[in-house]
């Protein structure tokens, strides 16, 4: 693997710190959270105690993923944060298009290749002392996934070797800058300006699916993307619903 020293400062504008290893980049950095006055990206190329939502684990390693979080200050509460996930699962799309990769997203907070989950998304938030409130914006990307991995997960997880072979200099700045740049788009004019550019990525547009709350189906319908405030569009047999990303999981109805 090539070395991460993509330098103190990006382009972006945002603080860079590289680690060896951690448990968790989002703790680490919602530890911090209270102490800092500017964005800051947070790498760590091995992490022990990664999380997803719902305090599910994200297994990686430091030749197979690049794990990351980045700290970054909005103005308000966290009202204001609604769709964010989504929007920064637009902002990975797009980076990664630039470099040749195409993907899908799955509400709330997952990017699909080729049907299975390449990459996801854990906000977490803590209010800044003097008013607003610092989102922690993990991210854990797969590059290589091992057969042994899979078999743990009992699940097929998409990879991208030949991004793995790229320089992560390079490919760690791609996915800072495209975050920045959709990080001040959103602070300015919230998830209604991502809301198309996520319905064109949407992976499972038109299937029927299940909206499962502690394993107990609470909606059926095809999904018909997101409205402007980032919830799922929902085509019932009652009619059209939306529904809020909050604990619930979606998931597709087995045939």
């Amino acid at each position: 693997m090539t070395a991460l020293d993509i330098g103190a400062r990006s382009q972006a504008g945002v603080a860079v710190e590289v680690v060896e290893t951690t448990g968790s980049t989002n703790a680490d950095l919602l530890a911090r959270a209270a102490s800092l006055d500017a964005p800051l990206l947070l790498v760590a190329r091995n992490q022990t105690a990664g999380r997803g939502r719902a305090g599910r684990s994200w297994l990686s390693s430091s030749e197979g993923s690049l794990t990351f979080s980045l700290a970054w200050k909005f103005d308000g509460g966290v009202q204001r944060l609604a769709g964010l996930p989504l929007a920064v699962g637009v902002a990975l799309a797009e980076t990664l298009d630039t470099l040749g990769v195409q993907v899908g997203l799955k509400w709330p907070n997952d990017v699909l290749r080729d049907g299975d989950k390449l990459a996801g998304i854990l906000i977490e938030t803590q209010g800044a002392p003097g008013g607003g409130v610092w989102t922690v914006i993990g991210i854990g990307l797969n590059l290589l996934m091992p057969d042994e991995t899979e078999a743990l997960l009992g699940r097929s997880i998409a990879s991208l070797p030949w991004l793995a072979r790229m320089d992560r200099n390079a490919l760690m700045a791609a996915l800072l800058d495209g975050l920045a740049g959709a990080l001040r788009e959103f602070d300015g004019a919230g998830f209604k300006a991502f809301s198309a550019r996520w319905n064109r990525r949407h992976a499972w547009q038109g299937e029927t699916v299940v909206i499962l709350d502690a394993g107990k189906v609470l909606h059926e319908g095809a999904a018909a993307g997101v409205d402007d405030t980032g919830r799922l569009l929902l085509d019932t047999h009652e009619g059209r619903i939306t529904v809020l990303a909050g604990d619930v999981s979606l998931r597709m109805k087995a045939s």
